[in-house]
């Protein structure tokens, strides 16, 4: 069904690109891009340009995340491996599928690493971004299967003249070198390029990080109206860790280590080349087309506890081959009278995994056989619409539909003695429907409302079992409303309210037999606000209040208890003062409340909150320059930045203590 819509979809747009007059002049198109600003829509999103990027001095770009309302990060400190991010009630984003991302329209999610949807944002360097936009709940027709909490969309810089460089030092032996660069090669030709040289030698002994990132894009103007582009983007890291620590362990030496931990790390390359080919038939109508392949291999060694008296270490192995392309329209037309902007799409890929898991090693090296050693392959084609129209000069109204369809396969590819399925993936197909409605009631009041309705197929193996292929998918529903405050520049509120359910969770019945059988609801509150009193000074705060509840499970003890990993209140407050020119002073509180550890609710991690001060100052000698310098966790607070149970027992991830970063920031 998704298939034959898909070419009917196609058909159309090659229909009405042929039937569009041609333009004089060519702006760049952004594949799969939001309509208009995700600023004015109506759904709640938060979004950061490349000059707020660059005042962070970041080295991490999870480290955006901490500045949106309601979002935290729990940095499992393990090295080359993605930390969870917590999203609308879901606190395994990034680590597992509960949040999408995507660079430039190409996702980043893994089907099969770690758990479905994992997804390390360490592949792009901050000082290459144009746009960082965090998109709440399952609101966007630009993903399918892991936009559960919402999607983190990139866009990177693509044209534009600018040189840049950011040079940083800091505690435990930290350098951050970063570079960005975009100019024109004669009248026609572009090129963009960034990367990025990070390491480290970690808070704690056997924490070193190594991580090089490149990537660059060549484009040309063919005609006025038509362009082309070729990007590539390439990463290499590699790491050890620490692990985790016991409780007593955390109270006595935070930045002790185990002795039951070996030489646990990763080690990851990855390679992704990109083709994009769009054209401008009019200034209602603009085509753009993609392909691109992704090659990756990730290894990451990790000891832990498998009993309260051994531990233990484990290998897994990633290798993944992804091919994928698509094409949208976006524009303008009239419907009734009614101006209606739209982005109308299609896109597949396929990724293959080569999976490899290994248990009981004696310092990476394999002693026992492999528990799996197998391929997996995910299919997926989709079509995605979004519209937009203006009813009056106050009420704009927006809808969205999304269908997807999946296939795959899963082969073992030498003995196992594992007991996880592996077979046929049946087909499986999914419509998304999104609508929303915002209006201006005031020039400084305008009111949002949405609701969306998002999916995730059965996690891990099972949608590879025979007893997982009668599963339905897990569907999620949000319904959220939001205002917006604004006085002229010197006053902005924004809060959001929300409630989100999930039904058609999986369980196992028996060995090899799932059902859908499980619902939660999360429910929360978040608001952002800025004041600007005057030029020499400006304060930002943001908060979130989650809410989250366990409405059906097998297990009935489960029934009313909270969602582990999900802190109830997060929030943070900055204050900048620029008493002369060129001088900016800032301080900040950032603060991520407690959260339940396990399932059962009989673990707590208990909240914190870490002070940071700082300073900057810009000028020019031949050359603009920015100098910086702050002091994080100022207070030395002892704090774990993840709290988890395995095999019964309670561990953490220690939080840096007081750091330093100094840098230099020039352009050219």
């Amino acid at each position: 069904m998704i298939v034959t819509a898909a070419a009917s979809i196609a058909l159309a747009l090659g229909a009405q690109a042929t039937a569009s007059a041609a333009s004089e002049t060519m702006d760049e198109i952004v594949v799969k891009g939001q309509i208009g600003s995700e600023r004015d829509s109506s759904f709640t999103a938060t979004v950061f340009r490349t000059q707020e990027i660059r005042e962070q001095g970041i080295s991490d770009v999870d480290d955006l995340v901490r500045r949106v309302p309601g979002m935290a990060i729990r940095d499992m400190q393990l090295g080359s491996v993605a930390s969870a991010i917590v999203i609308r009630g879901f606190g395994s984003g990034g680590h597992g599928g509960d949040l999408g991302a995507l660079v430039d329209g190409i996702p980043l999610n893994e089907a099969m690493s770690h758990e479905d949807g994992y997804v390390d944002l360490n592949t792009v360097v901050p000082l290459e971004i144009d746009s960082f936009a965090v998109l709440k709940g399952p609101v966007s027709a630009l993903y399918g299967n892991y936009n559960r909490g919402g999607l983190i969309n990139i866009q990177t810089r693509k044209g534009g003249e600018y040189a840049e460089l950011d040079v940083a030092t800091g505690s435990y032996d930290t350098l951050d070198v970063q570079a960005a660069f975009g100019g024109r090669v004669g009248s026609r030709h572009g090129v963009n390029l960034a990367g990025q040289v990070y390491r480290t030698d970690g808070f704690r002994p056997q924490s070193d990080t190594e991580r090089t990132v490149m990537a660059g894009r060549w484009s040309v103007d063919v005609t006025p109206e038509s362009r082309l582009a070729l990007s590539i983007r390439r990463l290499e890291s590699t790491s050890r860790s620490a692990s985790y620590l016991t409780e007593g362990q955390f109270h006595a030496d935070p930045q002790g280590v185990d002795p039951h931990v070996q030489n646990d790390g990763a080690e990851k390359s990855l390679l992704t080349l990109r083709a994009d080919a769009s054209r401008g038939f009019s200034e209602s109508l603009e085509l753009a087309t993609f392909a691109y392949t992704t090659r990756q291999d990730f290894t990451r060694w990790f000891t832990r506890p498998v009993s309260t008296e051994e531990w233990r270490q484990r290998e897994e192995t990633y290798d993944r081959t992804v091919y994928g392309a698509g094409g949208s329209v976006q524009g303008t037309f009239e419907l009734a009278e009614l101006p209606v902007r739209h982005i109308t799409g299609v896109e597949t890929f396929r990724e293959t995994t080569r999976y490899a898991y290994f248990d009981g090693l004696d310092r990476r090296r394999r002693v026992n056989a492999a528990l799996a050693d197998r391929e997996t392959a995910l299919n997926s084609v989709s079509v995605f619409s979004e519209l937009e129209a203006a009813v009056d000069d106050v009420l704009v109204l927006s809808i969205g539909l999304r269908g997807d369809r999946f296939t795959g396969s899963c082969s073992p590819r030498g003995p196992e003695t594992g007991s996880d399925p592996c077979g046929r993936l049946a087909p499986k197909e999914h419509w998304s429907p999104k609508i929303g409605a915002r209006s201006q009631l005031r020039p400084w009041l305008q009111l949002r409302a949405s609701w969306a309705e998002g999916f995730a197929l059965a996690n891990a193996f099972v949608k590879y079992s025979v007893g997982g292929q009668p599963l339905d998918e897990n569907v999620f529903r949000q319904t959220e409303i939001g205002l917006r405050l604004s006085a002229d520049e010197r006053f902005e509120l924004d809060i959001a309210a929300y409630r989100l359910t999930s039904t058609g969770e999986v369980r196992t019945v028996s060995p090899g037999i799932y059902e859908n059988f499980g619902a939660t609801l999360r429910r929360g509150i978040e608001a952002a606000a800025t004041w600007r009193p005057s030029p020499r000074f400006e304060a930002h705060a943001t908060y979130g209040l989650t809410d989250t509840r366990v409405e059906r499970n097998a297990d009935v003890r489960l029934v009313g208890l909270e969602v582990p990993g999900v802190p109830e209140t997060t929030g943070e407050i900055e204050a900048r003062l620029r008493p002369l020119q060129g001088w900016n002073f800032h301080a900040s509180w950032q603060y991520v409340g407690a959260y339940e550890s396990n399932a059962l609710n009989t673990v707590r991690a208990g909240g914190y909150g870490l002070f940071g001060v700082g300073f900057d100052y810009s000028g020019n000698a031949r050359t603009d320059y920015r100098i910086y310098a702050r002091v994080e966790n100022l207070t030395d607070e002892r704090h774990a930045t993840s709290v988890s149970v395995i095999a019964g027992q309670t561990l953490y991830a220690p939080g840096a203590p007081r750091s330093i970063r100094a840098g230099i920031q020039l352009s050219f």
